[in-house]
């Protein structure tokens, strides 16, 4: 059985958030989730999708437009924190969901737009305390104009699910609103065209907690470079804290990594004030 789905059949036979009964395996795995990764040779961080993102020869307005990253106040790996300047929102931008969604579905800003059939605005609870930002949409959610609901997004759910949490109660997001052509990675420029809407999204939910999906999303929220470097350490996006882990996409490829993922989720958690 998949490690999400092992863990949500647990749940939901115990039927409580203070304690969860599954097979001696799984359990070995919730334990061993705590330690420390192993240090990784190039070649596995390259596995990783640890490589920078290539130049895309990004103008110097839109590279002032991302915040930078700091540590989270209080975080226990020690990290050196980093002044982050406030998100720059375009004045243009509207302040409420109804307009805002209209002003995405009809954006024309960026060559995306002319490939797409729907744009995927996001979904979930507008004051949601946990948000999930993914990179961008693929073709399942292209075609029905909701985010992460193919195969990736149905592992998201149960990850959601494992966080004693429904869909409904978080929100779900991603960096760019039109789907990249093949589902390649958001260029510079195509995700600086987009990126104040997601800033907006932010502002308006004012989530606790922020949980990036992959090392696109980390790249353009926070400008950084190294999912597995910076996964399972709290960073910081304006006075929110923020969770990087691997994008159930890469989990999909990699099932050993659901254990890191885990941990990461488990973190949150803890934020949270949620019962494991």
């Amino acid at each position: 059985m998949d490690f999400f789905d092992d863990l949500t059949a647990a749940i939901a036979r115990n039927g409580t958030r203070h304690s969860v009964r599954c097979s001696d395996k799984v359990w070995q795995q919730f334990l061993s989730a705590s330690a420390p990764a192993p240090a990784r040779t190039p070649a596995a961080a390259a596995a990783h999708n640890e490589q920078a993102p290539p130049d895309r020869n990004i103008s110097q307005a839109a590279m002032e437009s991302f915040p930078a990253v700091s540590a989270f106040a209080g975080n226990p790996a020690g990290d050196v924190p980093v002044p982050s300047p406030a998100p720059a929102v375009p004045a243009a931008l509207p302040a409420d969901w109804t307009a805002l969604r209209q002003m995405v579905l009809n954006c024309q800003s960026c060559p995306l737009a002319a490939h797409r059939t729907n744009a995927v605005f996001g979904e979930g609870a507008e004051n949601a305390r946990l948000m999930f930002i993914g990179e961008g949409p693929g073709a399942d959610e292209d075609a029905t104009g909701r985010p992460f609901v193919g195969a990736a997004g149905q592992l998201l759910d149960k990850m959601i699910s494992a966080m004693h949490l429904n869909r409904s109660e978080v929100y779900i997001a991603n960096v760019v609103k039109c789907r990249p052509p093949g589902n390649r990675m958001p260029g510079e420029e195509e995700a600086a065209c987009c990126i104040g809407y997601l800033h907006r999204q932010i502002e308006l939910i004012k989530p606790e907690v922020i949980v990036l999906l992959g090392g696109t999303a980390l790249h353009f929220l926070l400008k950084v470079d190294g999912i597995t470097r910076h996964r399972g350490r709290w960073l910081d996006f304006n006075n929110i804290a923020v969770m990087a882990t691997f994008h159930p996409a890469y989990l999909l490829r990699n099932p050993s990594a659901k254990r890191e993922a885990w941990h990461d989720l488990k973190l949150v958690m803890a934020k949270l004030g949620i019962s494991i």
